[in-house]
């Protein structure tokens, strides 16, 4: 694979620089979509026992010590609540926007380079590609030791670009279901606490 990698010409170090930098991107991604995922209807159920004893302030406390995105918007709507529910469902609205913008950051990084690498590797097959009809022209001769070495760069190059930008789809193919079901989380358990406030509005 090293030897290979040398074959392939000066094109192969921004490559590489490409996958470090996707794989950067990919580690801090998982580890904070990892630290986001919690057992949202466990969570839902303590909420909703303490939003019935009329204590809000432990709901609140129960919301600050944990993580995700979940919490953080169910803790926006909460905090509001002495102002009517019409607020809380407002402050849960922007809290989720916001949440929804944190769970997607730095992905366009990751898209970045899924289009870049391969772009480079046909960069670094033009140029190959160029060296071997140069080296024709130097010996006036099409034999295959002649070009073997362009068209080796060329290909090697390419193949090296696209296996980047695959292990890097195959990290953002993962991150996108895993924030769809957290967005999914947010949606339900917003909808259910705000019918659950409304009802006990309604009890009063």
């Amino acid at each position: 694979m090293v030897q290979y990698f040398i074959n392939g010409g000066d094109f192969m170090w921004p490559i590489l620089i490409s996958l470090l930098f996707g794989l950067g991107f990919a580690i801090e991604r998982f580890y904070s979509l990892m630290l986001s995922s919690i057992d949202s209807r466990k969570f839902f159920d303590e909420i909703i026992e303490k939003i019935d004893e009329d204590d809000p302030a432990s709901a609140l406390e129960l919301c600050n010590t944990t993580a995700g995105p979940v919490a953080s918007i169910i803790h926006a709507g909460l905090s509001r609540i002495h102002r009517g529910l019409g607020e809380v469902e407002k402050a849960i609205q922007n809290a989720g926007s916001i949440e929804m913008a944190f769970l997607e950051r730095n992905m366009i990084w990751l898209n970045a380079v899924i289009t870049i690498a391969p772009m480079l590797g046909f960069t670094g097959t033009v140029v190959g590609m160029i060296d071997a009809f140069d080296a024709i022209k130097a010996a006036n001769d099409i034999s295959p030791a002649v070009v073997a070495g362009g068209i080796s760069k060329a290909l090697l190059t390419t193949a090296f670009g696209l296996i980047v930008a695959m292990i890097i789809q195959t990290f953002q193919n993962v991150f996108v279901a895993r924030i769809d079901k957290l967005i999914l989380d947010m949606e339900e358990q917003s909808v259910k606490i705000m019918d659950h406030l409304y009802e006990n509005e309604t009890k009063k």
